[in-house]
């Protein structure tokens, strides 16, 4: 789609999202706030026993409905063992519904501060949560939702870049060689650490995180994949090796962590990079991304780009 055919999210205005709630038997008192979220579409909004609840409306075409229902499953399964999740409400036995065009679901709204990862025993307790998170994962296998590794990371979002126009041409054909090469390099990390995929919360960084007074809370499963343990361990580890160490001995309370996918905290870190950029260019049709990143659409910022990506085979190499 180009930027000049509109974008779907075009159409979930105020009067839709109030509409989507009401459907479902949520009654609104019209207080609406739009919370800070790119990928999906999500809202406070206010109901007339005076409780709010957060509607969330998925990305057209991202996920199917069957990947969906993974989601609210895993999110299900976790919160009965009594993991500190948010589950998503159900009515009638349904969590995904449908207005006007869109699929949305209604989660409470849940407090919270953001953790200190500078504690040990913060991190501890952090670790922990992942551990017994990890050992509901690996019960069962997705079906339907994506994985995480080099061809998905790196190699789909590579393509999403080569075909943006937000790529420089003079910048092309070197984008193209540091990402083919660090592929390669990727696939041989991956294959030293022979990592078991399991169930993941999938993007647990410190965002999706709140503390309250019971300890931490995990938020937004939207995605969850199969991949490494290590994936909702490594970017919390900061920049010394007090945090991780912290982390890891929280873990290891509830679920050995195979030491292999210790090496792939580097490379899990350069995958993240080349999707970063893969999810802006595919992401470019959608207004409120210029908004937000406007930095995409300059040369520099992709000359930076390639230019790490060329530093990181230095290193590597």
């Amino acid at each position: 789609m180009s930027r000049g055919d509109g974008h779907p999210y075009d159409a979930l205005g105020p009067d839709v999202v109030l509409g989507a709630l009401e459907s479902v038997g949520f009654p609104t008192d019209g207080r609406l706030l739009a919370l800070n979220s790119f990928e999906n579409r999500v809202y406070q909004c206010g109901l007339e026993d005076g409780t709010f609840v957060v509607a969330k409306f998925y990305r057209p075409g991202r996920w199917t409905d069957a990947a969906i229902g993974e989601e609210h499953d895993f999110t299900a399964e976790l919160a009965a063992a009594e993991l500190p999740v948010v589950a998503p409400l159900a009515r009638d036995g349904t969590t995904l519904f449908r207005h006007a065009g869109f699929r949305f679901a209604v989660f409470p709204r849940r407090g919270g501060r953001a953790p200190e990862l500078e504690g040990g025993d913060t991190l501890e307790w952090l670790g922990r949560t992942i551990a017994r998170m990890h050992a509901v994962g690996e019960r069962r296998r997705f079906a339907h939702r994506a994985r995480i590794d080099v061809d998905a990371l790196v190699r789909t979002s590579a393509r999403h870049v080569l075909a943006s126009p937000l790529l420089p041409p003079p910048t092309s054909s070197r984008y193209a060689q540091a990402v083919e090469a660090l592929a390669l390099r990727l696939d041989a990390a991956w294959e030293a650490a022979a990592p078991r995929a399991i169930r993941l919360h999938g993007d647990c960084h410190p965002g999706n995180l709140l503390w309250t007074d019971a300890g931490p809370l995990l938020l937004d499963l939207d995605d969850a994949r199969s991949g490494p343990a290590l994936q909702d361990l490594w970017m919390l580890f900061g920049d010394g090796p007090a945090q991780r160490d912290a982390l890891l001995a929280g873990y290891a309370q509830f679920r050995d962590l195979d030491v292999a996918e210790l090496a792939l905290a580097g490379p899990l870190r350069l995958m993240r990079q080349v999707h970063y950029a893969g999810w802006l260019a595919q992401r470019w049709d959608d207004p409120a991304f210029p908004r937000a990143f406007p930095f995409a659409a300059e040369s520099r910022w992709w000359d930076e780009h390639v230019s790490d990506l060329y530093e990181a085979l230095d290193a590597d190499g």
